[in-house]
């Protein structure tokens, strides 16, 4: 592809224990005569830690090293003022992050790139899942995945396959085990990788997932080495637990359309797996909350048709009073126990489901936890399941782990129903509650976490930790938990020599592969205890965790991997990490701009960010904004370049374009459209007649047309025309109305943005007037920061491939690749009438068609809301 040939990449796999050591290794050459940059692309799964980089470039190793992030970031910036830079780690997917470097290679020279990184695989219905993500996008000569398995308890099924497998290349995955062994290869041909006879595309684009289970003759299995062990717990033939479901559902109008659709096709197929021992009730809540029944029911086929039918009448509208909802179920599960309604030995479980942010009744969530928690009192595990990019994650997952329960993000996708209902069958069939696994406490120190609420069908526990004497090798447990006939409770022991015993005859084995896995449940754990912590225990806790990140070196959210990456001037660093933030300095310069005597200070600024733009490049996120019908012009600064499309909807449609969760911004947009449509064009023009701009925490509204600017502030209202000149602040507010020009709006020390206004001749046959929206200042929102525009906040790294003519003359089309997409792309320009709403720049960038199909998260119906706040 453009020169550069990938002429090896290789897939090895060692998994041992349940714990996966994994090394990609790709080697490409310059074909070219001249110096080209290869990129180096690779997903990987969120759950795994990056232990490992380096490039080769003509018989040097330039390797990655893994430092303290605060460290790494002062090595990082001291390259970056060089005028250099790259972001290597980012989310791409439900599943995988990306990790991305590129280097330039000298004419006909080779490079090879090697990446570690090691993940402890969970078994979910009945299987341990490695997943590994294959997109070479080309063809390559030399491709292959070998995967070998070893497991003390032995293996009794092994199977893999891959989303892009046809039927010529199934036998081309080889598959064997025995014993305590497994293998799999997949190496396809070169004419394999065709996606037909003479193709120059690869058909290797998807999953390849392996899954496999162990022997258990025990419910438990017990390895120690070297001083430390780790304990498998996953018993099988218990008798299910009845169990006792509540689910608190989000009907606001937000969950209007499809959400709200898939919600409920999910559990009516629910409500097919439910057991007739089961209890269950279902609390919606909107701006008011209702309940199905007062009481838990039980599962009786009546019942259940009768629950059917209460889900297929489920609408959604209005506001979201997500407290009085949630303690609705919290009230009416702990009356079933308290009352005897249900069965002693039960498990309960809540599943609350929402789209969007607490805005009616108690709308703090710092309170809302509190109560929650307290009203749960440990009884009972806590599930949040959070629908699209509205939600508030960080507080869902927060709540839900107070509440021994995990939160989990449900992508708005065409699968939505199927997300939903996976979930459910994650937690549908309890075996045992209360859980725990004890230990010798003067024989063991640094033990991760032992006790359970509820132990589900298909599942394993892990218990690892560190012997006091590293020499000991021999460890018993007793294992305690309640089933649904009786009490479980026995004692397990095991000797080091019998696990040596079972590795002797294994020579791939990879390292201390115990003390390793049991560092990164450790790492885990302590990063997941961090979000309910505050104070001292958050500040221990994070110490903890980054000594074991640096010991073992992991890539974690308290380290960073800084990769030398070889120049021709110097060397250049890049740093595998989250998205850095970003500053910003155009709204001073617009307000200076603005002003009377300010002339030459402004002229002054302007010349010193001139010079400085370059170095300042690296630090400001992709920056967008929104003007015309309505054009998107997404800015993409270490591109020094731009991405466009447009949106192309009804009018009195309203479209999120920002939403910030943690800071409580949120900026949404309402099309207008022609005085009178147009019959002979195939698409109405539109334009935005209407924004609104709030903030949760100032309980603030900002309304903007084209005839006046409202702010309300809590209960009081404020109006201003287009023909007023004003400088206003109040409640962290910033307003400045150029007149009949611009409005340069800054909330708090988030987010800064400047309303373009234009006005057309007011006799015309056709147009109205309308706005845009520039965005100045996103640095300081949150990496969880998303919507139409939102999304664009975060580094997007792209591609452009094959630029060859297109329909018209003057642009040419392109192949561009972004988000693990190829699209076609037209070169053209658009207009940015940010620094003057009369004359216009025009802005050069890559036009993305079918209203941002492939370059948006989801599809663009996805942001439509259903009102402006």
């Amino acid at each position: 592809v453009n020169g550069i040939e990938i002429y090896s990449m290789k897939i090895d796999s060692k998994v041992t224990s349940r714990f996966a050591h994994n090394v990609i290794t790709s080697r490409a050459v310059n074909r070219e005569n001249v110096s080209k940059e290869v990129f180096f692309d690779v997903e990987l799964p969120k759950t795994a830690f990056i232990t490992n980089f380096s490039m080769t470039i003509d018989g040097v190793t330039y390797p990655g090293t893994i430092k303290e992030k605060e460290a790494a970031k002062k090595q990082y910036e001291k390259a970056v003022s060089r005028g250099q830079t790259a972001g290597l780690v980012k989310a791409s997917g439900r599943k995988t992050e990306k990790f991305t470097v590129s280097v330039n290679i000298k004419a006909a020279s080779k490079v090879t790139f090697e990446l570690t990184y090691e993940e402890l695989l969970k078994r979910q219905f009945g299987k341990y899942e490695m997943f590994i993500k294959v997109k070479p996008k080309q063809l390559v000569k030399d491709f292959e995945i070998e995967v070998d398995i070893f497991e003390p308890q032995g293996i009794t099924d092994l199977e893999a396959e891959g989303t892009f497998i046809t039927n010529e290349l199934q036998n081309t995955i080889k598959k064997t085990f025995s014993g305590k062994k497994g293998h799999i290869s997949f190496k396809p041909t070169l004419d394999q990788q065709r996606t037909c006879a003479n193709c120059s595309q690869s058909i290797l684009d998807g999953d390849f997932t392996i899954r496999y289970d162990v022997k258990r003759t025990t419910p438990d299995n017990l390895q120690i080495v070297n001083g430390y062990f780790v304990h498998f717990f996953a018993p099988t033939n218990l008798p299910k637990l009845p169990k006792n479901i509540i689910f608190v559902m989000d009907t606001s109008g937000s969950m209007y359309g499809r959400a709200i659709q898939q919600t409920k096709e999910a559990l009516l197929k629910i409500l097919d797996d439910i057991k007739e021992d089961d209890f269950f009730n279902f609390i919606l809540f909107n701006s008011k909350v209702s309940s199905w029944k007062e009481t838990l029911i039980k599962a009786t086929p009546e019942n259940l048709d009768e629950a059917r039918q209460f889900v297929q009448l489920i609408s959604a509208e209005g506001m979201t009073n997500l407290h009085d909802g949630l303690m609705k179920g919290i009230d009416i599960l702990n009356a079933a126990h308290e009352e005897n309604l249900v069965p002693k030995r039960s498990a309960s479980i809540i599943i609350m489901l929402t789209d969007g942010q607490p805005n009616v009744g108690v709308s703090s969530t710092a309170a809302i936890e509190k109560e929650v928690k307290k009203a749960i009192n440990g009884r009972y595990p806590l599930y949040n399941l959070g629908f699209g990019s509205g939600v508030d994650y960080s507080f869902l997952e927060k709540m839900a782990l107070e509440n021994k329960g995990l939160a989990r993000r449900i992508y708005p996708d065409s699968d939505a129903a199927l997300q939903l209902q996976g979930f459910y069958d994650e937690v549908s069939n309890p075996m045992l509650i209360d859980v725990e696994l004890n230990y010798p406490e003067n024989e063991i120190s640094d033990l991760t976490i032992n006790n359970f609420k509820h132990f589900y069908d298909g599942s394993e526990i892990v218990v690892a930790g560190r012997f006091v004497d590293s020499n000991q090798n021999h460890l018993t447990v007793d294992v305690r938990g309640e089933g649904a006939n009786d009490a479980l409770s026995y004692t397990t022991q095991q000797d080091a020599e019998q696990t040596g015993q079972a590795f002797q005859e294994q020579e791939y084995i990879f390292g201390e592969y115990i003390e390793r896995l049991w560092a990164y449940l450790t790492i885990e754990q302590l990063l997941e205890k961090r979000i309910t912590a505050t104070g001292e225990e958050k500040e221990n806790l994070t110490a903890e965790a980054l000594a074991l990140s640096l010991k073992y070196k992991f890539v974690t959210p308290l380290t960073s991997m800084v990769v030398t990456k070889p120049e021709e001037n110097d060397n250049e660093e890049g740093i595998a990490d989250k998205p850095t933030e970003g500053i910003d300095i155009f709204t001073i310069l617009l307000y200076l701009r603005s002003q009377p005597g300010t002339c030459v200070v402004y002229a002054k600024l302007l010349f010193i960010v001139k010079l400085i733009s370059i170095k300042l490049s690296f630090l400001t996120k992709s920056y967008g904004q929104i003007d015309g019908d309505p054009h998107f012009i997404i800015s993409v600064p270490q591109k020094k370049d731009a991405i466009c499309f447009n949106i192309n909807e009804n009018p009195g449609t309203i479209l999120n374009l920002i939403n910030d969760p943690v800071t409580g911004i949120t900026v949404n947009g309402e099309l207008i459209g022609d005085k009178r449509a147009n019959s002979d064009a195939k698409i109405q023009n539109s334009y935005f007649g209407k924004l609104g701009i709030a903030s949760k925490h100032l309980d603030l509204k900002l309304t903007v047309t084209p005839e006046k600017i409202t702010i309300q502030n809590g209960d009081e209202k404020t109006g201003f025309t287009w023909l007023d000149s004003v400088t206003l602040q109040q409640a962290g507010l910033t307003l400045i109305i150029n007149r009949k020009k611009n409005l340069v709006v800054s909330v708090g020390s988030a987010a800064s943005f400047v309303v373009v206004l234009h006005q057309v001749w007011k006799k015309h046959p056709l147009h109205q007037d309308f706005l845009g929206l520039y965005t100045l200042q996103s640095a300081k929102l949150s990496e969880q920061t998303h919507g139409l525009l939102g999304q664009f906040f975060h580094p997007i790294n792209f591609t452009i491939l094959e630029i060859h003519p297109g329909s018209d003359p003057k642009k040419p089309d392109a192949t561009m690749v972004v988000k693990n997409n190829e699209l076609t792309v037209t070169r053209g320009w658009q207009k940015d009438y940010r620094r003057d709403s009369k004359h216009s720049v025009d802005i050069p960038c890559w036009f993305v068609h079918d209203n941002g199909a492939g370059l948006i998260d989801g599809v663009h119906t996805d942001y439509i809301v259903s009102s402006l706040f």
